[in-house]
């Protein structure tokens, strides 16, 4: 138990509910001369707090989503500002993450005793006065507990919420012996609410709907602002797209229900969710007292408080939009973990994703401290024999492990040694890397490589069999490939925190002879990818000839799923094809970044053609229209494009190369360090192309093979200068 909260007790309701969710409350008096109120705090849900009718904090859907069966994060919020003589704290507490029917699609025991497990409250409010007293208001038995204003929340199926209900009061609390895991003060980025966005239009639909357009698909609630009577009813639910016909569509929400529902009190009133989130771009009014216009509404953007880093803009509208559609896939979906979309009946914290999309988030947004505690939840998770779950927190309890996913553990905590240069990611997760290793040692087959199993393959790659969701790159190429790049990861960290790592030094250059022997032929473009972006081809140049030819192939298309895709343009750059990658990056017709960009996308899609030309649907059953894997791709403008790179790690000294393509006129890129911005500029022009760059670190810039070695500073180059003409040069 945390110190603050030594003398709390945890309470709930004294009686059954149901879905209403409790109101806790203490009143008290407080003397004049306050020095200082600190409140300490935390539920078995979400919670939300006021001190005299008042936000006790901007903390959105706290405590936050960990590892319960592990550890729970408290809160701790100076409130001296709103006290009074005369004090009211209130407390609601919802289902949350703690107490909900997740996953939606399947059943399984720890679902149901998860959904039937009770709602709690512990805190502590310390006031200290000038004269040095303390006065302590901690839950315990004296507390009163009453029905609520919010008589349903939950996390797929939405809100409802009486203005007009509620303060019906049950009695007493019940203390209850709570919470049996580890309470550990917040670790995570804050949950806050961001940006907010006025409605595009309000519209009338061919089936007579009335939507409200917002333009952007966002995670967050609608808030409502409205001037009704006592009882008029606010209804709506929430959807990301329209069919062909123009008309609101959501099936694709599966079970999530992801509705709201406002009783109105008398006159002017605001009012949004407190206690759960919606993936969205339209809502579907369904009960509305007059006609509703875009002043009524406002969507609020929330997800974890992380600070953006990361530019990129190009000379392409498309392109730039894409850009765009990155960065709010990845706010949309960081929100405490990295969920795999925001809106359907699923919002888990999938490894693969995240595996996936790290280098990029890392470059775009400070994940730094999001995804330690991500990790954290991730090494408590980790079964004894070393296997890491397909998601964290695990709600799938199915004991299924996936090569690309697990890899999670070593990637994820490399990435971010590479981005922020702290050596603490590689120490909190070294062991972890090392049981994950033996774990694939003590599960294949094969002596060298990771053979059997059940894996996601190169998930929805579109060189799928018919009927499969699995791309047709083989089972054991993607396991040995992954598991070959793990164990050369932890020798990497191992090297970095002076271990012994010398029997995995052994162990990757016999697998990776083993590879070479095995797999002696390619037979996909994921395939290829793999074994140039791993080092494990033995031609970088054969290999890259025979990935351009699979390309052209398929009519110059990609056929990569969810392995493949975020290596694809970084291995056709690192063999000397990056004009096929720009290809790649540039095309607008299926399959392509920019087909969905096309047909109006405002953030990444699950499926190449979620809505194919004709516009219809993929499917409804795993159709998400805000997936953020496929936006890693913004890591190869960063890199190849702009070519910004570490040559340190946390960019102590950095390298600049671009690499640039006729078909766009200036890229402009940028990463934010902890040692300053670097940037990288060009511009094609009459005279060539114009480069610029601005870096706070000693850098290596390479212009057309040219390589010079610069300080800190800003500085311009022209295609054609000599190495001679790039020294001092400086702006």
């Amino acid at each position: 138990m945390a110190q603050e909260l030594a003398d709390a007790k945890w309470i709930r309701a004294s009686e059954n509910f149901g879905d209403i969710c409790p109101v806790f409350s203490r009143e008290f008096d407080s003397e004049d001369q306050v020095k200082s109120a600190i409140l300490t705090i935390t539920a078995m849900g979400t919670y939300y707090a006021e001190l005299n009718d008042q936000d006790v904090s901007n903390y959105v859907l706290a405590p936050g989503w960990t590892s319960y069966q592990h550890r729970l994060q408290y809160q701790t919020y100076d409130v001296t500002g709103l006290l009074k003589r005369a004090n009211r704290l209130q407390v609601t507490v919802g289902r949350g993450w703690f107490s909900s029917p997740m996953p939606g699609w399947m059943e399984t025991p720890e679902k149901k005793e998860r959904y039937n497990q009770p709602i709690g409250l512990i805190a502590a409010l310390r006031v200290t006065f000038n004269d040095g007293q303390v006065q302590n208001i901690v839950t315990n038995s004296q507390w009163q507990c009453a029905t609520g204003p919010t008589r349903f929340s939950e996390i797929y199926d939405g809100e409802v919420y009486d203005a007009n209900a509620g303060g019906d009061l049950v009695g007493a609390a019940k203390e209850f012996n709570g919470y049996s895991g580890k309470l550990i003060s917040q670790e995570g980025e804050l949950i806050k609410e961001q940006e907010r966005i006025r409605p595009r239009k309000v519209m009338t639909t061919s089936a007579g709907e009335t939507l409200v357009d917002f333009g952007q698909e966002v995670t967050g609630y609608v808030e409502v602002n409205v001037d009704a009577e006592r009882g008029s009813l606010i209804r709506f639910t929430h959807g990301e797209m329209l069919d062909k016909q123009g008309n609101f569509y959501n099936d694709n929400y599966r079970s999530a229900k992801a509705e709201v529902s406002y009783t109105c009190k008398q006159g002017e009133q605001v009012w949004h969710p407190h206690l759960t989130f919606f993936g969205f771009r339209y809502i579907k009014i369904l009960n509305f007292p007059g006609t509703p216009t875009v002043d009524n509404f406002n969507a609020i953007a929330v997800y974890s408080n992380i600070k953006r880093t990361g530019q990129v803009e190009t000379s392409n509208a498309l392109l730039n939009q894409l850009i765009a559609n990155v960065f709010w896939g990845q706010k949309d979906n960081f929100l405490d973990v990295p969920t795999d979309c925001p809106q359907r009946d699923e919002r888990l914290g999938w490894t693969g994703d995240a595996t996936a999309f790290i280098k990029a988030a890392s470059y775009n947004f400070d994940v730094k401290r999001f995804f330690e505690k991500w990790l954290t939840d991730m090494r408590l998770e980790q079964r004894s024999d070393g296997a890491i779950n397909d998601v964290v927190p695990d709600y799938l309890n199915d004991g299924d492990v996936s090569a690309a996913w697990g890899d999670a553990i070593t990637i994820i905590p490399w990435q971010l040694y590479q981005t922020y240069g702290d050596v603490t990611d590689l120490k909190d997760n070294l062991n972890a890397m090392k049981k994950w290793i033996e774990f694939v040692r003590h599960s294949t087959t094969h002596q060298y490589l990771w053979f059997g199993g059940k894996h996601f393959g190169d998930w929805l790659g579109l060189d799928s069999p018919a009927g499969s969701y699995k791309g047709s790159t083989r089972d054991d190429f993607i396991a040995s490939a992954y598991f070959i790049h793990s164990v050369g990861i932890l020798i990497q960290a191992g090297h970095v925190l002076d271990e012994n790592v010398v029997t995995y030094e052994d162990l990757y250059e016999k697998a990776v002879q083993e590879f070479r022997i095995t797999f002696n032929s390619y037979q996909t473009q994921t395939e290829c990818a793999l074994a140039i972006a791993f080092g494990l081809t033995k031609d970088l140049q054969a290999t890259t000839a025979q990935l351009v030819k699979f390309i052209q192939m398929a009519g110059n298309k990609m056929q990569t799923g969810f392995v493949g895709t975020p290596l694809l343009l970084h291995a056709l750059s690192q063999g000397g094809r990056s004009d096929v990658a720009y290809t790649l990056l540039l095309r607008t017709d299926y399959p392509s970044w920019l087909y969905s960009v096309k047909q109006g996308a405002t953030t990444l899609w699950e499926h190449w053609d979620g809505v194919d030309a004709k516009g219809n649907f993929w499917s409804d059953d795993m159709n998400s229209f805000n997936h953020y894997a496929y936006g890693a791709v913004i890591d190869w403008m960063y890199e190849v494009m702009g070519g910004i790179t570490p040559l340190a790690p946390g960019f102590a000294k950095a390298r600049i190369a671009p690499q640039t393509d006729s078909r766009l006129s200036w890229i402009q890129t940028s990463v934010a360090t902890k040692y300053g911005v670097i940037k990288s500029q060009w511009k094609m022009s009459v005279e060539g192309c114009r480069y610029e760059i601005t870096t706070p670190v000693e850098t290596e810039v390479i212009m057309n093979q040219k390589k010079v070695t610069v300080n800190p500073g800003q500085y311009v180059f022209w295609e054609n200068m000599t190495a001679a003409d790039i020294e001092g040069n400086e702006l």
